[in-house]
Formats: structure tokens, C-alpha cells, sequence
């Protein structure tokens, strides 16, 4: 699978987007692709996936996967919704002063702190991130999380 992830990777990078994560069913036989615009260098607002987007990335896979003979039944191609998940450093560093929800692997001492009980549930807004720390504004102040111990983080949509 690691060899179909750097595939797409390559495919959907060459084509202008983000891969942004990528999702098989039991034995490969549905291929879920999420893309993203990536940030532009004026650094201003990203535009959201379209639609035409969405089928151009399909329509290039398809033809990637009959030549590389990829057996899959169905492929997916979407953007990643309001609520994107964050995966790598760089999501963190992007989405900067947004609202996000994480779930770590490992509980950590909750808002009370060490005389609380443990949790692996935690919202904020991201202060910063660093290669190997996330930072957030918590209710009740500032934490930081060993980004090797967060298992999910999905930013909050705002409506």
C-alpha cells in the first residue's frame, strides 16, 4: 500500500493539488482520495475543491492505475470537507490560529491538570507547531502535545 500512497502522492501533486490523505477498503477494492488546494504563494484565501477538480483527479488515477495495473472496484475522489483532518506538521503550521479537535494516543492530564483525570480528547485553537510539538490554547491555558502521540486532529468548522 505504501508503494499506491507515494503513486497518488506523485500524481495528484503533479496535477497542482494536495493529497491530503487516502483511504482503502479491506483488500484495496475502494480507493477514497481527499484533496486539498495547496496554499498559494500570495498567501492569500485558498479556494475550495470544485467538482471539476474532483473529476480531473479521478479521470488522470484511472488512466495511472490501468497502466501501473492497479486492481481496484471504485475510486473516490473528494475534498476533504470543513472539518479536514491535519496529518502532517505542515497542516498544523497552515491552519495556525484555527479552531482544531484532536485525539491522542496516549491520554495526557486533562484541563484540572495532574490532579484531574487523564484524557484523550482536546480541543483548541493551534498556537504553533514545531517538528515534534503542537501547541494549543486551551481552556485554561496553553498545552503542547508530542505530535507522535496524536492519533486524529480535525479542524472545527465555523459557520
Amino acid at each position: 500500500m505504501a508503494d499506491l500512497a507515494g503513486l497518488i502522492e506523485q500524481a495528484v501533486v503533479g496535477l497542482g493539488y494536495e493529497l491530503v490523505d487516502f483511504e482503502t477498503s479491506p483488500r484495496a477494492r475502494l480507493l477514497r482520495v481527499f484533496i486539498d488546494r495547496p496554499v498559494n504563494d500570495a498567501g492569500g484565501p485558498r479556494s475550495g475543491v470544485t467538482v471539476e477538480d474532483c473529476a480531473a483527479v479521478s479521470n488522470h488515477l484511472t488512466r495511472l492505475f490501468e497502466v501501473e495495473n492497479v486492481d481496484y472496484d471504485r475510486l473516490e475522489v473528494s475534498s476533504p470537507g470543513l472539518d479536514r483532518p491535519l496529518k502532517k506538521p505542515a497542516d498544523f503550521v497552515r491552519f495556525t490560529g484555527q479552531e482544531v479537535q484532536i485525539k491522542l494516543r496516549v491520554a495526557a492530564a486533562g484541563e484540572k491538570g495532574a490532579a484531574g483525570p487523564l484524557q484523550r480528547n482536546f480541543s483548541g485553537t493551534i498556537l504553533g507547531c514545531s517538528e515534534d510539538q503542537l501547541r494549543l490554547a486551551v481552556e485554561g491555558g496553553e498545552r503542547a502535545f508530542a505530535l507522535e502521540n496524536i492519533e486524529k486532529a480535525r479542524l472545527v468548522p465555523k459557520f
